[in-house]
């Protein structure tokens, strides 16, 4: 175990490995199980969907999000995650751009490249190091004509066939697969150019994308939902099951700290929502797609500057019925309902046994907490400003003035 995840423990905040979070999980799984069982499947079937995790601080937002990628991961899925704080969400090329580099194309393309290889019936681990498919083939005087030919149709059938693509992107895929299996060719200037056109470099010039037989565009706000829909199917035709982005600390949109790097307007905020609305409204046109926000829920409760001000995103958000049961079936998982329903004195001390035992051998001053002091921190929470599984951390871990809060 790292340094700096026991460090991060001790302080009440997610360890940022997915080992650890998985070992010091209890109770989660309640809601971790379902959504690996219920949706990975249906997303890797082609459905789509997005959820939003809200909570107190330090109720597992974050911890949630570790799981819930780490399931994705393990199931066969292309991965992305970043914080809010990091990039403005009010135009959504930037959301796409983000996620462009957190799933890294090119190696995307690898698996393209790979796909390849096996349908012309051959492995990729037949492939000489620092070789290409091509150097293979010419080396077994076996790139002639027709299996050049036979490349150029499979490269066109993955990518510029495929209806849910953006021709643009397409075609960059398909030379830069190309590039990949060393046929057809690409100069490494113009790999560069396409590079920097999928992810918004400035630099580059649109004249230049012409004689490629790119069309001279950007990626803007108003197509970077087409973009992530065709790197959606990128990530499909590399063998993913599909694409799994979580977006963690949406509640900046809502912060006043002066420390945070990104301050929002009221119309960046508004521009935001709208943003979040659209996405929700084609969600259905994002083939084996699966969004996770995760925000406290001040921006909820926030009736003028929160999710509520903006009312034609809040009603397709809402949980239209309420119940007194955690519906794990809706939009928005609220994990200070989930503790109140599953978080029993018997789940409270196995949390902190587990922390403890996550913290054996580091000096920690660890020490797990009984039924007793469990049952306390419960009849107390509905008083307390933090959330529960923040202040079973800081039981076990001492702090006894934080788990008296």
């Amino acid at each position: 175990m790292h340094n700096a995840a026991i460090q991060r423990l001790k302080m009440g905040l997610p360890p940022g490995d997915a080992a650890i979070a998985r070992s010091i999980s209890a109770g989660v799984g309640f809601v971790s199980d379902f959504l690996r069982d219920m949706y990975l499947p249906y997303i890797a079937k082609g459905g789509s969907k997005i959820k939003f995790i809200t909570g107190r601080e330090g109720s597992g937002k974050t911890h949630l999000l570790e799981l819930m990628l780490a399931d994705a991961a393990d199931a066969g899925f292309k991965i992305a995650s970043f914080s809010a704080k990091k990039i403005w969400l009010n135009d959504f090329k930037e959301i796409y751009f983000e996620i462009l580099r957190s799933v890294d194309l090119m190696d995307c393309l690898a698996g393209c490249r790979d796909s390849i290889i096996r349908e012309m019936g051959f492995s990729p681990e037949d492939i000489p190091h620092g070789g290409t498919f091509a150097d293979f083939l010419a080396a077994k005087d076996m790139l002639d004509a027709i299996t050049k030919r036979e490349i150029r149709q499979m490269l066109s059938g993955m990518f510029l066939k495929n209806p849910l693509m953006d021709h643009n992107f397409a075609f960059a895929c398909s030379m830069l697969t190309g590039y990949l299996l060393g046929y057809p060719t690409l100069e490494e200037p113009s790999k560069e150019l396409l590079l920097g056109w999928l992810s918004g470099s400035k630099d580059v010039r649109l004249p230049a994308l012409r004689k490629l037989g790119l069309s001279p565009t950007r990626i803007t706000k108003f197509n970077a939902r087409h973009m992530l829909r065709s790197l959606a199917q990128a990530v499909r035709a590399a063998g993913y099951k599909g694409l799994f982005i979580a977006i963690d600390n949406l509640d900046i949109l809502i912060s006043d700290d002066s420390l945070e790097e990104l301050h929002y307007t009221k119309m960046r905020r508004e521009d935001t929502y709208e943003s979040l609305r659209q996405l929700i409204d084609e969600i259905d046109t994002l083939v084996g797609v699966f969004f996770a926000f995760a925000f406290r829920r001040e921006l909820i409760d926030d009736d003028r500057r929160g999710l509520k001000s903006y009312q034609a995103l809040w009603m397709r958000i809402q949980n239209e019925v309420s119940s007194k049961r955690f519906n794990r079936f809706a939009d928005i998982i609220d994990l200070d309902a989930l503790a109140r329903q599953e978080y029993g004195p018997t789940i409270v001390a196995e949390m902190s046994q587990k922390l403890t035992d996550a913290l054996r051998g580091f000096d920690s001053g660890a020490s797990p907490i009984g039924e007793s002091k469990a049952n306390e921190l419960i009849e107390r929470l509905p008083f307390s400003r933090t959330a529960l599984p923040k202040q079973v951390n800081a039981a076990t871990v001492g702090r006894w003035e934080e788990a008296n809060e």
